[in-house]
């Protein structure tokens, strides 16, 4: 149980410790900020009935489109401040404890896409995974650097997305409009052959009230359960609450945290507008990985316009019309004879 002396000291942390969903891993090759809409900044949405709860406030427009694959596993990070990747630091701090949720929204182009006239649907979701004690998905958020991993559904159509990842700070959620909506949005084109246009769809804004009741809540006490707002996960289910103390230990990789930031695709971007079916774009699971593990704290990549494949980006392959140079100090390696 958190005692009310925990919610005056989030009320003192709660201004210095606000964060944002900065980075991109597919397949466990970081794509950096490449395609991300960046807020404007670390603060979080309020207002429920805002425009801004697709998106997050002003957020800066991207040209970088992020090629996934039905299947992938994507990973989303966030961290206090704009390029910080220092896992010295709490990723969300100031007892700002609260679920994490991830949508995605089919597009028509995902560099020119309005988030709050999309259609969402939710892919994955952490809220109370632990009730002894209390733990919450930020917390393991926290554990793990700010990386939160959930899979691309197996069978959705191929085509342009939003991938809308958000938590949900209830350190001072006790009274209306307290609750605090943390989100980005990234952009990626899913390729493969699925066919399937999930229906349970949500709009933002519309998809929560402020008075939901894992919204409205006083967290500063025990709790067994807890209602995490929006839709349930399409093909993906909600960890169930563990009566036993949830494990802190990193599950992520935290020892090949990178220091930078990639802004360039891996690759060059993907196409923007829908897909047709059968298409297959770059997808990191091809990615070479000839690197050394000691080069996962590598540099920035580089523009496309250098010509050169990054480290762990794809240099080659079936089809391949991108750049078959590597970047000084790694080699190109046949990957699943390719």
């Amino acid at each position: 149980m958190r005692l009310s002396v925990a919610f005056a000291a989030s009320l003192i942390a709660s201004a210095a410790a606000h964060a944002t969903f900065q980075e991109l891993w597919i397949n466990g090759v970081d794509q950096g900020s490449s395609c991300v809409r960046l807020p404007f900044s670390n603060s979080p949405v309020t207002d429920v009935t805002s425009t801004d709860m697709a998106c997050n406030v002003n957020p800066t427009a991207s040209a970088g489109i992020c090629s996934v694959m039905p299947g992938d596993s994507v990973t989303v990070e966030m961290h206090q401040q704009p390029g910080d990747r220092s896992c010295a630091d709490e990723a969300i701090g100031g007892d700002h404890y609260g679920p994490i949720n991830v949508y995605m929204a089919k597009v028509g182009d995902a560099t020119t896409a309005v988030g709050s006239s999309a259609s969402w649907f939710k892919v994955n979701e952490m809220g109370l995974p632990s009730s002894n004690p209390d733990y919450w998905a930020t917390e393991v958020l926290n554990d793990n650097c700010g990386h939160f991993t959930f899979t691309v559904p197996t069978d959705i159509a191929p085509g342009n997305y939003l991938i809308r990842p958000e938590v949900i700070a209830l350190h001072v959620a006790s009274s209306v409009g307290g609750a605090q909506f943390y989100m980005s949005c990234f952009q990626v084109n899913v390729g493969g052959s699925g066919t399937a246009t999930p229906s349970s769809t949500v709009s933002f804004p519309g998809a929560y009230s402020a008075t939901d009741p894992g919204i409205l809540i006083n967290i500063y006490q025990q709790l067994n359960s807890y209602a995490i707002p929006g839709p349930a996960p399409y093909e993906s289910a909600s960890p169930s609450v563990a009566t036993t103390a949830w494990p802190t230990t990193a599950t992520w990789n935290t020892a090949l945290q990178p220091s930078t930031v990639p802004t360039a695709v891996p690759g060059g971007s993907a196409p923007t507008g829908s897909a047709s079916a059968g298409s297959s774009p770059t997808s990191a699971s091809s990615a070479s990985h000839s690197s050394s593990v000691s080069s996962a704290s590598a540099s920035s990549s580089a523009p496309a316009s250098t010509a050169v494949a990054q480290k762990y980006g794809q240099c080659g392959g079936t089809g391949w019309t991108g750049a078959t140079a590597c970047v000084a100090g790694s080699t190109c390696t046949v990957l699943n004879g390719e």
